[in-house]
């Protein structure tokens, strides 16, 4: 099931993503934990930032949390 706010859709996937980084999880480790490359958790982490309109990972997380998603 995916979440639409402000016009932006974050799948489950995406908000599990951020939920890992929010706990101060490095990215390769949350790929082992995801079960996906570090390379492909950077290239998901660059879709959300792009989707959200946000620069980097950690304003991604904040923008997760100020919503309330994470």
């Amino acid at each position: 099931m995916d979440v639409l706010t402000e016009g932006v859709e974050l799948s489950q996937a995406d908000l599990a993503l951020l939920a890992e980084l929010a706990k101060g999880v490095t990215v390769d480790r949350v790929g082992r934990r995801l079960d996906i490359s570090g390379r492909t958790v950077r290239r998901r982490l660059r879709g959300i930032c792009d989707r959200i309109g946000v620069a980097t990972a950690i304003e991604a997380v904040a923008w997760a949390a100020r919503r309330q998603l994470i």
